[in-house]
């Protein structure tokens, strides 16, 4: 009996110190490592370590490798893009300082936030439209998507999303299609007498790039480099875009529609009357005349509607 009471003491003896042996390496592998970080970093350099929320967490070593890629990645970022109808658009994406652990599984994708369509992902293209690319040189952090001859139904944003089985990171890109316009100084009309000068000018604006040329239409003929009429210059200057049309000794066949249109630009229009002196003032009188006409015609009833109300009274 004393024996066998000896042998149960010295088993239980024996299995507290072997838990005692299993706490003290516990000790030494997690909690007091853990203990020496979170006293080895000072408060401006500590990172918040939420689980699960900070998946990213769990990716790095260290918390000075995850603040770094914090810094280089932020999450839900937004930058904006311009570009003129008809350019060519490039969305850029950068993912900097990833571990390759993480980009060995990581998924990059371009998808338009208009109706959530796939564009591409990885350097695979997800779309008929020919005009969209991934761009993405070998050992690069750039993942660029390339729209070709933009287009108005192009403007929107759209959605860089990293992909990994821990979470996604996504970086958005609003962009904007900008059309230029060209306007003609003046009023719609421009009445010049014969033998005189024509002198139009077109301002473009709204432009980020100087248009490649402008073109002036004489009811819809391009008279740029006519020779039938040896009077007629263009003269374009660059900056703000303004194209000058000068037409010497006008004539009455120069009466007509003119329109000022450059590439990917909304064109103006005027109507230039070409007529004698002594016309000019007869259809000067007409407009006066039938200006007259048509005031009276609008006061004599009201005239009326007045008196009857003062007469029922």
């Amino acid at each position: 009996m004393a024996r066998e009471i000896n042998s149960r003491r010295r088993g239980r003896t024996w299995n507290l110190a072997r838990m005692r042996d299993r706490l003290s390496w516990y000790m030494v592998f997690l909690i007091l490592p853990t203990i020496l970080l979170a006293r080895s970093l000072d408060k401006d350099r500590r990172v918040p370590y939420n689980i699960p929320s900070d998946w990213k967490a769990l990716w790095f070593s260290n918390l000075d490798e995850l603040q770094r890629v914090n810094e280089a990645n932020d999450n839900n970022t937004v930058s904006n893009v311009t570009v003129q109808l008809g350019g060519t658009a490039f969305l850029h994406c950068k993912v900097r300082n990833l571990a390759e652990r993480t980009v060995s599984d990581a998924e990059i994708s371009w998808i338009r936030r208009r109706d959530f369509h796939v564009l591409t992902s990885s350097m695979f293209t997800y779309t008929n439209d020919e005009r969209f690319q991934v761009l993405h040189p070998e050992g690069s952090d750039d993942w660029t998507l390339q729209i070709k001859y933009v287009q108005e139904r192009d403007n929107g944003t759209y959605e860089c999303q990293v992909s990994r089985s821990a979470g996604i990171l996504s970086h958005f890109v609003n962009l904007n299609i900008v059309i230029p316009e060209a306007f003609i100084l003046g009023s719609d009309e421009h009445h010049v007498d014969v033998g005189s000068i024509i002198n139009l000018v077109c301002i473009i604006e709204k432009s980020p790039t100087p248009p490649q040329y402008v073109f002036w239409y004489h009811n819809n003929r391009m008279i740029n480099y006519d020779t039938t009429r040896g009077s007629v210059t263009v003269q374009t200057d660059p900056g703000p875009t303004q194209s000058r049309l000068t037409i010497r000794q006008a004539v009455e066949t120069d009466t007509g529609n003119y329109t000022c249109s450059a590439s990917n630009t909304k064109p103006a229009s005027i109507f230039v009357f070409v007529t004698e002196g002594d016309k000019m003032a007869a259809i000067q009188r007409r407009k006066t005349s039938a200006a007259k006409r048509n005031l009276a015609g609008v006061l004599v009833p009201a005239v009326l509607v007045v008196a009857s109300v003062v007469l029922a009274r």
